[in-house]
This record gives C-alpha cells, sequence and structure tokens, in this order.
C-alpha cells in the first residue's frame, strides 16, 4: 500500500511521544514492502504567511516533507490554530497528486482539521491516533489554567475559552496565587469573541472526527474520554507496541544504590517538579539513592533553569539533558525503577512500555492512562497524582523495603509488553477494515 502519515513534528529536530511512534511505525511499513510518507510540521514562525513552505527530506530512509509557514504573523492566527486553510490546500493538492491508499493521521496539534477534510474530498481512506486531548482541549491536556484538571470538558465553551485566555502569561504565573474571590472574578470576564471562536472550535472538531474512517485510542482513559464524539464502530483501542529487541535483553546493574530514573520532556505537565520535590524527601544514607533525568527543556527552559536551581545542592540528582533515542538500552540499564510522575492524565507514554520490557518496575501517578498500565504492588507503585509526600513515601518503600524491592522487580520480569510486530498486526487489519469499506462506499456510485 501507499501509507501517508502526518504528523504535527518528526524527528531529528522533534523527539517525543507521536514522533517516535510516526519515526517507528514509518520505518516498520518501510521494511514490510509498504510505500511510505511522512508529512510534517518544521516551523510556524519563519516564512510567510499566506504560502506554506513545503521542503522534501530524507531521514533514516524515511520520506518526509516538512511544511513552514508563519503562523504567528497570519491574519487569522487564532482560527489557523485548528483550521488552516493554507494547510487544507496544500493536503488537497497533495492528495489529488499523490492519490495514497491510506493516510493515518497522528493528533491534531499544528495539522488542524484541514488536512482532514481533504483527505474526505478526495476520498483518501483515512485513520486517526490519539496521542493527546487536542480534539478536546485547547491546552492539549485537559489542564486548566490554574493546574487542576478537566475530569470532563465543559458543557459551554466560555469556560474553555477563559482557560485558554487565561493560560497564557502573565496569568498563569501569578494567576494561582491570587485569592479565590478575585481570581473568579478575573475568569469570569467576559470573553464573546473568544467563546464564539471557541464554540466554532469544537464543531469543526467535531465534523472532522465524523470524516474519519477509524479514530485509534491508544489508551481505555482515551477511549473513554472520546466516546461522546465518535460512534463505537469508529473508535477503536489499541495499544501501542515497541521494539523490544533489545530492551529485553538488559543486564541490570547491581549494588546498593537505588536509581531513579526519569525520561521524557522536561516540562511543568510532565511533574518532573512532583519528582525532584519528592527524592529531596527522601530518608536516605549518602549514596543509597540516585536521580537520574534524562530529557530536555527545549519548550519550557525556565521551568528546567527553576528545576536544576533547587536541585543544586544535591549531587545525587544528575540532569543529563536530552538524549539520543538510540541510546534509549544504555540509558535504562541504569534504571531500577521508572518514575512518571504526570500532573496530566497521559495517554499510553512508550517510557512506561519501554521499562516494562526492560523489566523494570514503574512508579506512577495515579491517573489517566498511566494508572492502567501497572499493578499496584506487583510490578510497580502509584501515589496520588502531583503529591511529593505520597511520591517519597512510595519511593522510600523500595528504598527500605529489600522484599518489596525483589517482589517489584521480579514483576516487572514477568511482564509481557505488546511489541511492534504485534500492534503491526492489529493496525494492518485496520488499514485492510478501512480501504475495504471505503472502496465499497465508492463502488455504490459507479
Amino acid at each position: 500500500m501507499r501509507i501517508v502519515l502526518p504528523v504535527h513534528h518528526f524527528p531529528p529536530r522533534y523527539s517525543a511521544g507521536a514522533e517516535l511512534y510516526t519515526y517507528r511505525l514509518a520505518r516498520w511499513l518501510l521494511e514490510h514492502g509498504h510505500e511510505v510518507e511522512v508529512i510534517t510540521i518544521e516551523a510556524i514562525d519563519c516564512g510567510s504567511s499566506t504560502q506554506i513552505n513545503a521542503k522534501h527530506d530524507w531521514y533514516d530512509g524515511i520520506p518526509v516533507w516538512r511544511l513552514s509557514f508563519n503562523l504567528i504573523a497570519a491574519p487569522q492566527r487564532r482560527l489557523w490554530e485548528f483550521d488552516n486553510e493554507l494547510l487544507g490546500k496544500w493536503f488537497d493538492d497533495y492528495f489529488e497528486r499523490q492519490r495514497p491508499d491510506l493516510a493515518h493521521f497522528q493528533a491534531g496539534y499544528l495539522l488542524g482539521v484541514a488536512p482532514l477534510f481533504a483527505a474526505a474530498g478526495r476520498q483518501i481512506p483515512t485513520l486517526l491516533t490519539l496521542h493527546d486531548y487536542w480534539y478536546l482541549c485547547p491546552q492539549h491536556t485537559l489542564q486548566r489554567s490554574d493546574g487542576a484538571l478537566c475530569a470532563t470538558v465543559p458543557d459551554d465553551p466560555a469556560v474553555c475559552a477563559r482557560c485558554r485566555l487565561w493560560g497564557n502569561e502573565p496569568y498563569a504565573r501569578v494567576g494561582y496565587r491570587l485569592p479565590p474571590t478575585l481570581r473568579r472574578l478575573i475568569e469570569n470576564l467576559p470573553v464573546g469573541a473568544d467563546s464564539k471562536l471557541m464554540k466554532l472550535r469544537r464543531e469543526r472538531l467535531r465534523a472532522a472526527l465524523a470524516s474519519v474512517a477509524m479514530v485509534i485510542a491508544p489508551s481505555q482513559f482515551m477511549r473513554r474520554q472520546m466516546q461522546h464524539l465518535v460512534a463505537p464502530d469508529r473508535l477503536v483501542f489499541s495499544r501501542i507496541g515497541i521494539d523490544t529487541t533489545q530492551l529485553n535483553q538488559l543486564v541490570k546493574r547491581g549494588g546498593d544504590t537505588v536509581r531513579f530514573g526519569y525520561l521524557g520532556q522536561v516540562a511543568q505537565h510532565k511533574g518532573v517538579h512532583v519528582l525532584v520535590d519528592a527524592f529531596q524527601r527522601l530518608s536516605v544514607e549518602t549514596q543509597s539513592a540516585e536521580l537520574h533525568i534524562w530529557g530536555g527543556d527545549e519548550a519550557s527552559p525556565a521551568y528546567g533553569q527553576r528545576l536544576r536551581k533547587v536541585a543544586q545542592d544535591n549531587p545525587q540528582i544528575v540532569f543529563h539533558g536530552r538524549y539520543d533515542n538510540r541510546r534509549l538500552p544504555e540509558i535504562l540499564e541504569g534504571f531500577d525503577y521508572l518514575v512518571a510522575p504526570s500532573v496530566w492524565y497521559e495517554n499510553c507514554p512508550l517510557t512506561i512500555l519501554e521499562a516494562y520490557a526492560a523489566s523494570i518496575p514503574v512508579i506512577c501517578s495515579d491517573h489517566g492512562g498511566l494508572a492502567e498500565l501497572v499493578e499496584p504492588g506487583k510490578d510497580g507503585l502509584i501515589f496520588r497524582p502531583g503529591d511529593a509526600a505520597d511520591l517519597a513515601q512510595a519511593m522510600q518503600r523500595v528504598v527500605d523495603d529489600a522484599d518489596l524491592n525483589r517482589r517489584l522487580q521480579e514483576g516487572a520480569r514477568q511482564r509481557n509488553v505488546l511489541d511492534i510486530d504485534g500492534e503491526m498486526q492489529n493496525l494492518m487489519q485496520l488499514y485492510a477494515a478501512v480501504v475495504q469499506h471505503r472502496e465499497g462506499v465508492a463502488a455504490e456510485y459507479v
């Protein structure tokens, strides 16, 4: 099949979860005889605001279209954040010219809905994998500007409009410190134009979801969040598979020191501050515990600087910075526990699956897609989201209790993790069903 994979970002410049997933998917498809192209947004702050700059590139044998434009200077910037007519026109031309057998979109951030409408207009069979909550929340995370989480999406679009407005600086830094009465007054100020835009956003996103043949949720939590927007027969749960070849052959380092590790973005919503705070609270002898933080803070440099300042007097906390994902086996060899302290509702983080593939138990926040991946007391521990004291208690338990440590390590060794071949078998069945359905619909009109 000829398959196109649109995604908001792609390596080498970007290497978060959706980007790495798309890379692995593209490599597998190529290795199994399919024709593949990736389409990605390389930049939104340079070039023309009225024209797409498209550069054809190659990355590790994968053909990539890298699109750039100046959204910052666009006359309808707020609208184009979710429905960009420039992208709609470019994708329409691409689909007319290339006529792929299938388009598998990854999330919606930066791409918006216009490319989905372009695919529908050209009758390209289309799937969408949800990596975050962009189709529910303009913040992507279901996390409000005051840090609280939305268990359900508010019925009134004005609530989301205010959250979006007050989530920007400077309110995001100082708003939560205001007296509750004043904060409520500010947050309930009229947002007429923004409210109408948010209402339009919801309408356009709902229509875009209706145009997609299949929507894939990598977690049961995501599936539950989306079931009011997507018909049950088009909303499929499919766990992400990973390359386990090198990970299940790792030889863990020995010694008496318990090494806690973090992998991922160093950003506020990832809760790295909760982890640093918790580690600082541990009561341990010198050299008996270490914390290794792997990941870049390019998206939140001020946040990263604050964390380093907080931890600067503790030599047992090491910030390793951004890493090449090809070093993952080497990095995981140095972990006894992976800690996932996210304060947002993670979907299906690859890092947890990779840890289990490497027989490493996990300590994670008890919410969202994280909680469904861990069996507390068997292959990991959970703690109250955002609660550094509760996380510290969980970490202290594995430092002090050798028997618990052994049980969790053994439980992690017994975990079965879906490998990429297993996921791809499921995915190819979905691909075939979507293509067959589209062909059947087209035949009705011949």
